[in-house]
């Protein structure tokens, strides 16, 4: 599996709308803030926000003050949600999808050496962003920066 733009774009915003504002609350940010800061060009932004809002992921606020905010706590949105709303399932291969499987066509499935460690594989990236939230990178993120001193 390879992130698209999409993905990679869809995860940098909600990681920005995951960092808590300053009063400790999640913030409601524009498209265009999102934008300009994540160098993300607006229209592609706009398509990205408006599948996840469809997903259930997030919400939005018309008008003055108003913007995108997550549906949900932090803690509670798994990055592997995300990536499959914007860019499928987690496979690098259809045949070990568990969730749009197809035949690939080899001779034995059963005991094909590709499908076999391609499974792992997809186990494997899976586990790990079925297990880490928005808030799990968030902190991951400040932890690092207090290291660094920034």
């Amino acid at each position: 599996m390879r992130l698209s733009k999409r993905g990679e774009y869809g995860l940098r915003a909600m990681l920005m709308l995951a960092t808590p504002a300053v009063d400790g609350r999640t913030p409601i940010i524009q498209i265009r803030e999102i934008s300009e800061r994540e160098k993300i060009p607006g229209k592609f932004l706009e398509q990205i926000l408006l599948a996840l809002k469809n997903a259930g992921v997030l919400h939005s606020k018309m008008g003055v003050g108003g913007g995108y905010y997550l549906a949900r706590p932090a803690s509670e949105i798994i990055l592997g949600q995300i990536i499959r709303v914007l860019d499928g399932p987690i496979a690098p291969i259809k045949c070990v999808s568990q969730m749009a499987y197809e035949a690939c066509g080899c001779p034995d499935e059963e005991t094909c050496g590709l499908r076999l460690i391609m499974f792992d594989v997809r186990a494997a990236m899976s586990a790990i962003l079925d297990e880490t939230s928005l808030e799990d990178v968030t902190k991951r993120v400040d932890a690092k920066r207090a290291l660094l001193g920034r």
